[in-house]
């Protein structure tokens, strides 16, 4: 979820018009309910539930379901926007409120799926109050990402923010640091392969197990996933929520055959929300 990345116009020209000519051969998952429907997914874990899905319930529920992996946070908006797919599933509420303003498009959330929770990792400390003074530590760079990242420290005693800060909190918004903890800002799919080069590093869920990191054993501080606001859901363009493949899609990924497998592959590394 799941974030605002900063890539290089030319960068996101190049993967709108990647996705254009793939979206030429194979219909416009937007509009065409009668063909399959084309999701849009992080590798980890989202496109391997909806292939969980895909493998072993689609079929039966009358579902033509193909899942098309992106590794950044950005086009799988742009591209659910202009119909290149029908649907996506990698983020949250809070980042795509954020993405929607800034961006003037109109997704909207169909059902929640699962929570990844955002954790502190480090190859140099066991606990997070080992950190030392003067200790780097990397975060997201996008907005939402890293006020989630700040809110984690803060809700862990390593820094305090000030009061009412919101889904925007930048390290200026710190009003205590006793360990005058310095922050080094990360496009989030970098911020596990920093571990080696600063003190510790908070990673989201899905970066984490991709790069073998085990959230449930490996995190130093873990986000709790009591009231947490975010978990990820699928997402259409606004008038899309009533394609009968997006609510054949939406019962399946809440389904106990889902929930089970969740449960079983990521061991607590990934809850369902349902």
């Amino acid at each position: 979820m799941r974030n605002t990345a900063k890539i290089t116009t030319a960068a996101l020209a190049a993967g709108a018009l990647t996705l254009g000519l793939t979206a030429c051969g194979a219909g416009d998952s937007g509009s065409d309910t009668s063909g399959p429907l084309i999701v849009a997914a992080s590798p980890t874990p989202h496109a391997e539930i909806l292939n969980y899905v895909k493998d072993n319930l689609a079929k039966k529920a009358g579902l033509d379901l193909e899942v098309k992996e992106f590794t950044d946070y950005v086009t799988p908006n742009t591209a659910t926007q202009d119909g290149s797919v029908g649907a996506n599933y990698f983020q949250n509420q809070p980042y795509l409120d954020d993405f929607n303003k800034k961006n003037g498009t109109d997704i909207v959330p169909v059902v929640t799926v699962h929570l990844e929770p955002l954790g502190l990792y480090s190859h140099k400390v066991k606990k997070a109050d080992e950190l030392k003074s003067g200790a780097t530590v990397a975060v997201p760079n996008d907005t939402v990402n890293e006020a989630r990242a700040l809110k984690l420290l803060a809700a862990n005693g390593l820094i305090t923010l000030k009061d009412g800060v919101g889904n925007e909190a930048t390290p200026s918004d710190i009003t205590k640091n006793p360990k005058n903890l310095k922050f080094k800002e990360l496009e989030a799919a970098q911020t596990p392969r920093s571990l080696d080069d600063v003190d510790a590093a908070v990673v989201n869920g899905n970066y984490a197990i991709e790069s073998d990191l085990k959230p449930a054993k490996d995190a130093l501080v873990l986000e709790s996933p009591k009231n947490n606001p975010y978990g990820n859901f699928l997402a259409v363009k606004k008038g899309n929520e009533d394609d009968p493949r997006v609510k054949k899609l939406a019962k399946l990924l809440t389904s106990a055959e889902v929930k089970k497998f969740i449960q079983d592959k990521y061991a607590g590394s990934v809850i369902a929300s349902f």
